[in-house]
C-alpha cells in the first residue's frame, strides 16, 4: 500500500492504526486538501472520539501546503490508483483478488448497468479502484464510509458489493446537484444510512424514493471553535474616506464557476469612485487567471492581492484583519452550487461582517439584515450597493458581525455533529461504542 508522506511517517500508529482489530474505512476523492478542512476537522473529532479509522484516497494531494490538523490525524492513509494506467499490475492483482469475493459478480453486473447510462473512462476508472479497495481493505475493517456520493460513493458502492460489507455516506454539495437523479436513488437504496450537512440537500435527498426519508439525515459540518477562537479586540471604525486605511474586503474560496467571483468584481468595479477599499482573495482554482485578466479589464488590478491557496492560520489572520467578508456564489451551468460554505461559518466567529447571496443553506446561517447581509445571486447591482453600505458603516458591521458569531457558537459547534456521526458509525465495531 502506498502510505501518505509525512516526516512523522514512523510513528503515525494510534487509532486506524495496523495493530487495531476493528476499523472504518473512509472513501475520499482527494486527501490532504487545503479546501476540505471540514472533512479534516470531522476525521480528527472521530479519532478523538476512539473510532479507528482508515483512510482511502481516490487521488494524490496536489496543494502546495496542508493544514495543521492534517498532521494530528493518525489514521493510515492508502492512495487508490489515481488512474489505472499509473499502476497496471496492482490493478490486476486487485482484479483477480477482487474476483474471488462473493459479491464481485453482482458488483459487475451493477457496474455494468451503469457504464451503460454513464460511458465515460471516470466509470470504468472508479470499478477499477472498487477493485483495488476491495482486494486490500484488511479484514478488520467493518464498515465503508464515503466522503461525497458522486466518485467516491460509486468506489464504495461496488467495494461494498463485492465484500460484503455495509456502506455509509456523507454528502455536501456538487455530489448532490450534478449526480444524475437515477445515481442517487440507486445509491440511496443501496447504503445503509446517509448524512448531509444542508436541509435543503436533505429535503432533495430526501425526495428521491423509498427509503429516502428514513435513509438521510441533517448533520452540519459545524466549526471547531477551539481553532476559530474569538478575536482578541475591535476593528478600526474604517469608512472607506481614508485612502490611507482603506476597508479590507475579504473573500475565501476556490476561483471556480459556483463562487460566482466575476460577479463580485463586476460589484467592485462598480462602487462609488469616493471609497477607498482593498480587495484580498485567498484561494486556488482553474478559474484563477481569468479572473486576474477580469480584473485588469476592470481597472482594479491594483486594488486586489490575490493570495492563492493558504494554510488554515493565514486564513484566520486574514478573517482578523478583515473588515467585510463576501461570498457572490451563484448556481454553475452544470447544476453545481454551494451547500453551506464553511468559509461562512468561520469568518462570522471572528465577528466579520458577511454580505453572501442567497442560494442554497447559506439563509440557513445568516439572516439577512440580522446576522449579515444577503442579496440576490449573479446581481453585481445589488452586491455594491451592500458593499457600499457595508464600507459605509462600521457600527452596522460591528452590530452583523456580534450577531453572527452569537449564532455560529450557539448552533454551528461541530461537537454536535460529531456525537451523531460517531453515534452512527459506533455500532459497526463489535467492541464497545466509544
Amino acid at each position: 500500500m502506498t502510505r501518505a508522506p509525512s516526516s512523522s511517517d514512523g510513528a503515525r500508529r494510534g487509532p486506524g492504526g495496523p495493530g487495531d482489530a476493528a476499523s472504518v474505512a473512509i472513501v475520499l476523492k482527494g486527501y490532504p486538501r487545503l479546501s476540505e478542512t471540514f472533512i479534516a476537522q470531522e476525521i480528527l473529532g472521530l479519532q478523538r472520539r476512539g473510532l479507528k479509522l482508515r483512510l482511502y484516497s481516490l487521488r494524490h494531494p496536489t496543494d502546495p501546503a496542508r493544514h495543521p490538523i492534517h498532521d494530528e490525524i493518525c489514521a493510515p492513509v492508502t492512495y487508490l490508483p489515481e488512474y489505472l494506467r499509473q499502476e497496471p499490475l496492482r490493478v490486476v492483482r486487485g482484479w483477480l483478488a477482487a474476483r474471488r469475493r462473493p459479491g464481485y459478480g453482482a458488483a459487475r453486473r451493477q457496474w455494468l448497468r451503469d457504464l451503460r447510462r454513464d460511458p465515460t473512462p471516470n466509470r470504468i476508472r472508479r470499478f477499477g479502484q472498487a477493485c483495488v479497495l476491495a482486494a486490500e481493505v484488511p479484514a478488520g475493517v467493518v464498515r465503508l464510509h464515503a466522503h461525497f456520493l458522486h466518485t467516491p460513493g460509486s468506489v464504495a458502492r461496488y467495494a461494498a458489493e463485492m465484500t460484503g460489507l455495509p456502506w455509509s455516506c456523507s454528502a455536501h454539495a456538487k455530489d448532490i446537484w450534478t449526480t444524475p437523479a437515477w445515481e442517487k436513488r440507486e445509491k440511496l437504496r443501496d447504503l445503509d444510512w446517509l448524512v448531509t450537512c444542508t436541509a435543503v440537500g436533505r429535503d432533495h435527498l430526501a425526495s428521491l424514493g423509498p427509503g429516502g426519508p428514513g435513509k438521510v439525515a441533517l448533520l452540519y459540518h459545524g466549526l471547531d471553535l477551539e481553532r476559530f477562537p474569538p478575536p482578541t479586540g475591535p476593528r478600526p471604525p474604517r469608512d472607506g474616506r481614508d485612502a490611507e486605511d482603506p476597508v479590507v474586503l475579504l473573500s475565501v474560496g476556490r476561483a471556480v464557476e459556483k463562487k460566482g467571483y466575476p460577479n463580485l468584481l463586476r460589484a467592485l468595479a462598480a462602487l462609488p469612485a469616493e471609497l477607498h477599499w482593498r480587495f484580498v482573495h485567498i484561494g486556488g482554482g482553474d478559474l484563477a487567471a481569468a479572473l486576474r485578466a477580469e480584473a485588469t479589464r476592470l481597472g482594479l488590478a491594483d486594488r486586489i492581492d490575490w493570495c492563492g491557496a493558504q494554510p488554515q492560520d493565514v486564513v484566520l489572520a486574514a478573517y482578523r484583519g478583515a473588515d467585510i467578508f463576501a461570498l457572490a456564489s451563484r448556481i454553475a451551468e452544470d447544476g453545481d452550487r454551494d451547500g453551506l460554505p464553511n468559509v461562512l461559518m468561520e469568518a462570522q466567529s471572528q465577528e466579520l461582517a458577511c454580505l453572501a447571496t442567497k442560494i442554497s443553506a447559506v439563509p440557513e446561517l445568516i439572516r439577512d439584515g440580522e446576522t449579515g447581509l444577503l442579496v440576490p445571486p449573479q446581481d453585481p447591482a445589488a452586491l455594491a450597493a451592500a458593499l457600499a453600505r457595508l464600507i459605509r458603516d462600521p457600527q452596522l458591521r460591528t452590530r452583523l458581525g456580534k450577531a453572527g458569531a452569537e449564532v455560529v457558537r450557539r448552533d454551528f459547534s461541530m461537537e454536535r455533529g460529531l456525537d451523531l456521526l460517531a453515534d452512527r458509525l459506533a455500532p459497526a465495531y463489535p467492541a464497545a461504542a466509544p
